[in-house]
C-alpha cells in the first residue's frame, strides 16, 4: 500500500490518466538532469524472462598425462631468470640450424647471440652443422671468459629434445663447466 502511494505521489496525476498499467510514466519537472524542459517519457515494461542455466562441466584434459614441452618450459622461464653475473643460456635448435643466446633477465639484454647461420662460424673453413653447433659453444665460452661470467643460471633447450647439433653444442660447453656431467 505504502509503495503504491509513493509511486502515486512520484507519478503524479498524469500516469492516472494515462491508463498505463504495464509501463511507468515519469514526469520530471525543471529537472536540473533533463532540462526545464523535459517532456515525460514512457519506461519499457520489464519483461521477466527464465534462462535455461546448463550445469558446470568440467573435463580433463586429452592428454593430461603428456604435457607440451613448450608449457613446460615457458613455466620454467618463469622460475629462473638471467643476472649479468649468473645469465640464462637459451638454446633453440630448429630443423637444420641451431640458436644459442646468453641472456640477462633483469637488465632485459642479450649478452651473446651465435648461430650456425653465422658466416664468422661458417666459414672458415666451410663445415657442416654439427661442426658449425661445437663452433658456436667454443664462441660461448670466449664470451664468457671475457664477460667473466663462470656459470649459468638455467640451460633453457626451449622445451626441445636432444639431438646431434645439440649434443656437439653440450660437448663444447661442458668443456667449460657449464653443464654438471
Amino acid at each position: 500500500m505504502q509503495l503504491q502511494a509513493q509511486q502515486q505521489k512520484l507519478l503524479g496525476s498524469t500516469a492516472g490518466e494515462a491508463g498505463c498499467d504495464a509501463s511507468v510514466m515519469i514526469r520530471w519537472e525543471k529537472s536540473v538532469v533533463f532540462g526545464p524542459n523535459s517532456k515525460p517519457f514512457m519506461l519499457p515494461p520489464r519483461i521477466e524472462t527464465r534462462f535455461l542455466v546448463k550445469p558446470l562441466v568440467i573435463q580433463a584434459k586429452a592428454n593430461s598425462r603428456i604435457e607440451s614441452p613448450k608449457i613446460r618450459n615457458s613455466r620454467m622461464r618463469r622460475k629462473y631468470t638471467g643476472t649479468p653475473t649468473r645469465p640464462r643460456l637459451s638454446v633453440f635448435c630448429s630443423d637444420k640450424q641451431l640458436y644459442a643466446m646468453l641472456v640477462d633477465d633483469q637488465n632485459k639484454k642479450c649478452l651473446f647471440y651465435g648461430s650456425t647461420l653465422q658466416k664468422s662460424i661458417r666459414d672458415n673453413p666451410p663445415c657442416t652443422t654439427i661442426e658449425a653447433a661445437r663452433r658456436v659453444g667454443e664462441e660461448l665460452i670466449k664470451v664468457c671468459v671475457d664477460l667473466d661470467i663462470n656459470e649459468i643460471s638455467t640451460y633453457d633447450r626451449n622445451g626441445l629434445a636432444r639431438g646431434e647439433r645439440m649434443q656437439a653444442f653440450d660437448i663444447a660447453i661442458a668443456r667449460h663447466g657449464f653443464l654438471p656431467r
